[in-house]
């Protein structure tokens, strides 16, 4: 054989080992696939409608700062999905601990306070947001592993206590004022990349790392497909829940902190629309609503197709209750797609 021959079949070979590795990524049962077709059409379809709102430069970096609150979010409620639950309590605890960051920041800061005592504050606040957001999260998963009350029962009871402690914190009143250097991480940026977009990444990297590499994420997807056989092989399942809710509690409160930082004040009802977009980014992106499946790039894709689509009803003026109309539209139509995708390539297999 000629060393041109050699070459060119060396060649094929590793473009077939390329294209394999692109293929084998797409595909997960066809999910990714058919996201990413779906995040290209949106995309392509409202910059045909809104070619010069949506595709201008203003209109890209207000998404930047806009999705990383719900994609965030949108990693809370997957973690609870893959274990088989639910955790409708993610706003409420984002509320009330970015509401206690607040109430830090604006209450304990003194007047005429440098630079130095205010950055020892907002870390203070930061700390604090966190913290409560673990214990919020223990408490839904202590109820659920320990009590065994469903976790959409009792996400949905903590919700609204949630919520309730955070209007009797702050007696319905929006909190206003924080420090500047807290706000930059809202609304500035870093090398050209705004600071929200680069918490979110950050966020993706762990959540990754903690499903993908570690040994709590694989004990994570045994415990949503079979709890029984989890239990077994030797899982804690108990564990493995109370960490599940206490890191989806960390993310919403993560999410709380941008989402304040970006606009500024704390209030006890922001952001009370995020619970039906996240439960849609989590569907839209693959995760199997009954547990045990998930992947994150699924996730970014589905938070990048509704926020093109979001974008682009606005840049159309589109109301926000249409909006909401057709977010549950979507939901529906996710749900119905990813039930009846499975039965027809079944009815389509060979017979032996």
């Amino acid at each position: 054989m000629s060393n041109h021959a050699s070459k060119r079949r060396g060649t094929d070979s590793s473009y077939d080992d390329l294209s394999f590795s692109i293929k084998r990524w797409l595909s997960s049962d066809g999910n990714l696939t058919r996201l990413f077709v779906i995040m290209v059409l949106v995309f392509v379809t409202m910059a045909i409608l809104s070619p010069r709102t949506f595709l201008s430069l203003d209109s890209f970096s207000s998404m930047a700062f806009q999705f990383p609150v719900l994609g965030i979010l949108s990693l809370a409620m997957m973690l609870s999905m893959i274990s088989g639950g639910i955790d409708l309590s993610i706003v409420g605890i984002a509320n009330l601990t970015s509401i206690l960051a607040a109430m830090v920041m604006v209450r304990l800061i003194p007047e005429g306070a440098s630079a130095g005592t205010s950055l020892l504050y907002i870390a203070v606040g930061i700390v604090c947001a966190m913290i409560v957001g673990i214990l919020c999260g223990l408490l839904n998963g202590f109820a659920v592993a320990k009590i065994g009350i469903p976790p959409i029962l009792v996400t949905l009871g903590s919700m609204q206590m949630f919520m309730g402690l955070a209007i009797v914190i702050t007696k319905g009143q929006a909190i206003v004022g924080l420090p500047e250097q807290f706000s930059a991480i809202g609304n500035g940026s870093v090398v050209g990349i705004p600071m929200p977009l680069i918490i979110f990444i950050l966020c993706i990297g762990a959540a990754y790392l903690l499903l993908n590499r570690r040994p709590f994420g694989m004990k994570l997807q045994l415990l949503g497909s079979n709890p029984t056989a989890s239990r077994y092989g030797g899982i804690r399942n108990t564990t493995v829940l109370l960490k599940t809710y206490a890191l989806s509690g960390l993310l919403a409160s993560i999410a709380g902190l941008v989402m304040i930082a970006l606009t500024n004040s704390a209030k006890a009802d922001y952001g009370t629309s995020y619970i039906l977009q996240a439960i849609l980014v989590v569907v839209l992106g693959g995760v199997n609503p009954n547990g045990g499946f998930g992947k994150i790039a699924g996730v970014v894709m589905a938070v990048l197709t509704l926020q093109f689509l979001s974008s682009g009803l606005n840049a159309l003026h589109v109301g926000n209750f249409f909006k909401d109309f057709i977010w549950g539209i979507v939901l529906i139509l996710v749900m119905v797609i990813n039930v009846v995708s499975p039965r027809m390539k079944w009815k389509r297999k060979p017979a032996g």
